[in-house]
């Protein structure tokens, strides 16, 4: 689809971005691209000249393609290799990039900022106020949560969430999750199980212990699913929103 349509954006972008793999800066560039594949988040496209070779080599592993098609290359880096890699060629848009699979390298770097999942949205942004609203959680008709105050998370594209004390919960109905989760715009979550009269509900419940810097206001405050939960904000029953969560 990519090479018969081409991406659905792409802009450039003046960040410093470097590619960690198997302890060595495989790219180091200020001129990637934000490559919009799909209409949801971008993914780096970096230059050629970004690529640094000193001490691995990327090479293309397909037969010689047409005009504006990718190539599968192979990096290989001190006895490390993955063939997650597509070099573009031709007059299309994205000819003279290449594109390294995110989850396939260590680490990524903005300037000095490691970066996780995918590249942020420059399009996205997450608002955290606080409320003296009071809250309060239900499932299956069960008070699990509530707080004469919380954090309201505003995130484009996702329904408000309301971040709470953990003090706030009743225990009783809690069980840890092994659940861990990446997000490229608050950090890694852990989660709870929450369960009513023998009915467990997986992962309703997710918290942050060191959130990325935008996100420093809801570190250790838990947060329920509003599409699974009952939420009573300010006395006023809030109806369940739709998701893609839900």
């Amino acid at each position: 689809m990519l090479l018969e349509k081409g991406p659905h954006k792409i802009e450039p972008t003046d960040r410093r971005v470097r590619i960690l793999y198997n302890g060595v800066y495989v790219v180091d560039t200020t001129n990637a691209k934000h490559v919009w594949e799909h209409p949801y988040f971008p993914q780096y496209y970096v230059p050629v000249d970004g690529v640094l070779l000193g001490r691995g080599e990327v090479v293309a592993k397909t037969p010689e393609g047409q005009e504006g098609q990718a190539r599968l290359g192979h990096l290989k880096v001190e006895g490390w290799e993955t063939n997650r890699v597509l070099m573009f060629e031709g007059g299309g848009k994205l000819a003279g990039l290449v594109r390294f699979e995110f989850g396939a390298m260590d680490a990524w770097y903005e300037e000095d900022m490691e970066i996780y999942v995918h590249p942020k949205d420059p399009y996205k942004r997450i608002d955290i106020l606080p409320s003296q609203r009071p809250v309060r959680v239900e499932v299956d008709g069960k008070v699990i949560a509530e707080s004469p105050s919380s954090m309201h998370l505003y995130e484009t594209g996702l329904p408000r969430r309301f971040y709470m004390p953990k003090t706030s919960v009743n225990w009783d109905f809690l069980t840890p999750s092994n659940t861990i989760s990446k997000c490229p715009y608050k950090g890694e979550a852990n989660y709870y199980n929450v369960t009513v009269n023998q009915n467990t509900h997986h992962d309703l419940i997710w918290w942050y212990k060191t959130p990325t810097s935008e996100s420093l206001a809801i570190a250790g405050l838990v947060c329920f699913y509003n599409e699974k939960v009952d939420i009573t904000l300010d006395g006023k029953k809030l109806e369940r929103p739709k998701s893609k969560f839900a």
